[in-house]
C-alpha cells in the first residue's frame, strides 16, 4: 500500500512540475515572439500619435510596461483572458490606450507579471514605450478593492494609468480582492 502511495505522490509532484514549466516556458516564449515583433514596428519610422479610431488586434504588442523599481519589463497586448494573461500583461479593453486622453489600465497575474506589484511605492517611476512614444507614469497610490469595483478604471480628469492584479498575493486559487495601483502622467520620455 505504501509503495503505492508513493508512485502515486511521485506522479502527482510530476504532473505539478510538468504545467509549472510548462507556464513558465509558455511566457517565456510568448515574451520573446512579442519582444521580437515589437522591435520589428519600433524600425519602422515613428508615428505621431494613435489615432482616435484605432482597431486593437489582440494579437500584436501594445507597447512595453518598464517598472525599473520592481525590476519589471514586459510586454502588453489586447485583452485580459486567461491566454492573453498567460503570455503577457493585458490591456483591459474599453480603457485609453497610451498616448491618448484617458485612463489606460493595465492587468496581470499576481504570480507572474505582477508578482512585485505590492512593493511599488509613492512616487516610484513607470515607463511605457509604444510605437507612438514613451510616456512617463509616477505611482500617486494603491489600494485593495472588491472585484466588481470598476470605479478603479474610470476615466479622470488627467491622463492617469491604473495597474490591477488579485489580492491577497500569496492566496491560492481565484483570490477575493484586487490590488490596484494609480500613476499619474509625468510627461514624454526618451
Amino acid at each position: 500500500m505504501l509503495r503505492w502511495l508513493q508512485y502515486v505522490l511521485s506522479g502527482v509532484a510530476v504532473i505539478a512540475i510538468a504545467v509549472y514549466a510548462g507556464s513558465l516556458g509558455e511566457r517565456w516564449v510568448g515574451q520573446a515572439y512579442l519582444d521580437w515583433q515589437f522591435t520589428q514596428s519600433l524600425e519602422r519610422p515613428a508615428l505621431a500619435a494613435p489615432p482616435n479610431d484605432m482597431v486593437v488586434d489582440g494579437a500584436q504588442p501594445l507597447g512595453r510596461l518598464e517598472i525599473p523599481s520592481i525590476d519589471l519589463s514586459a510586454l502588453f497586448i489586447e485583452g485580459v483572458d486567461g491566454r492573453t494573461l498567460r503570455r503577457a500583461v493585458g490591456h483591459i479593453p474599453g480603457t485609453a490606450l497610451p498616448g491618448m486622453p484617458g485612463n489606460v489600465a493595465l492587468s496581470a497575474h499576481r504570480d507572474t507579471f505582477f508578482r512585485r506589484l505590492r512593493e511599488l511605492d509613492h512616487g516610484d517611476v513607470i515607463w511605457i514605450t509604444t510605437l507612438y512614444g514613451r510616456y512617463k507614469y509616477v505611482v500617486e497610490s494603491s489600494q485593495i478593492v472588491p472585484p466588481e469595483a470598476n470605479g478603479v478604471l474610470r476615466n479622470l480628469d488627467r491622463p492617469t494609468l491604473t495597474l490591477v492584479t488579485c489580492y491577497p498575493f500569496y492566496y491560492v486559487g481565484p483570490a477575493p480582492k484586487r490590488f490596484v495601483v494609480h500613476a499619474v502622467f509625468a510627461g514624454i520620455g526618451k
